[in-house]
């Protein structure tokens, strides 16, 4: 779900989407039928190895409920054929201010991150977007929806005079865009990525290469915020669901940490009001 979890951040940090239709009420729950992409690592994936699959079967077991999928490829639509038909109930990670569902509390925070090789002794790794280094580097992005607009960090990146140097990865390919472009810094393709950190570090800890992630530090002009605090989405109107699964959050906050760290998912602390 890269390209539907990108594209929500996009819209939120643009300002708007769409409200979803409110439902009369919850039906009885005989599972917890989840919503996700079948190829879609670090996220879910059809075989349970994805750390929202591991957080899934997590709260089916506080449930006491089976664990039901609804697979669907992760492309334009998505809620809207799968919450919204009825065929699932829960969509594991959804940006907090989503409108398109009834966001839980949100179980994490993160960021975009800056990828690259381990730096030289001496040298300090890239984090913010006056580092004069980056108008002299080859420098990844992500390109999102059908427009191929850059992520939020992709445009800091141009803001900041960094435009000839920079290569767009478009989401949509034969794996992930993360996983092509942190092999690209691997094998020196590039220089440094700026992805979203919670698909970066799964493939940053599994390179062959040693690689760098640091926090990508939204400079104070960046047109769209950098961080996002992700929640669960139920169905507009089922708040029994809602009310469980925030019980279940904040008991189990200690073991979902646990699983994020497993899949070196980079976090970030709430801003204080």
């Amino acid at each position: 779900m890269v390209r539907l979890r990108l594209l929500l951040l996009m819209l939120l940090a643009a300002g708007g989407a769409a409200p979803a239709q409110a439902v009369d009420g919850p039906q009885p729950a005989q599972a917890l039928r989840v919503c996700a992409d079948p190829d879609n690592l670090p996220f879910s994936r059809e075989d349970g190895s994805g750390f929202e699959n591991r957080i899934a079967r997590l709260l089916a077991d506080e449930l006491g409920l089976p664990l039901q999928y609804a697979w669907l490829p992760d492309r334009r639509g998505f809620v809207r054929k799968t919450l919204g038909s009825q065929l699932c109930d829960l969509i594991v990670g959804v940006p907090v201010e989503f409108e398109r569902t009834m966001p839980t509390l949100p179980y994490y925070r993160s960021t975009y991150v800056f990828v690259e090789r381990e730096p030289a002794p001496g040298r300090q790794p890239l984090s913010g977007f006056d580092d004069p280094r980056l108008r002299q580097l080859k420098i990844g992005v992500q390109l999102i929806g059908n427009d191929l607009a850059a992520s939020p960090p992709g445009l800091a990146l141009a803001r900041h005079g960094a435009v000839d140097n920079v290569v767009g990865y478009m989401l949509i390919g034969d794996t992930p865009s993360a996983q092509r472009m942190v092999h690209a810094v691997a094998d020196g393709s590039i220089d440094v990525a700026v992805l979203w950190g919670p698909q970066a570090g799964y493939y940053v800890r599994n390179s062959p290469v040693p690689l760098r992630m640091s926090r990508a530090v939204a400079p104070a002009d960046a047109p769209q915020p950098f961080e996002f605090s992700i929640a669960m989405g139920v169905r507009r109107g089922d708040k029994a669901l809602q009310q469980s699964i925030n019980e279940i959050i904040r008991r189990r906050q200690g073991d979902i940490d646990a699983i994020l760290a497993q899949y070196n998912v980079p976090r970030v602390t709430e801003p204080r009001p």
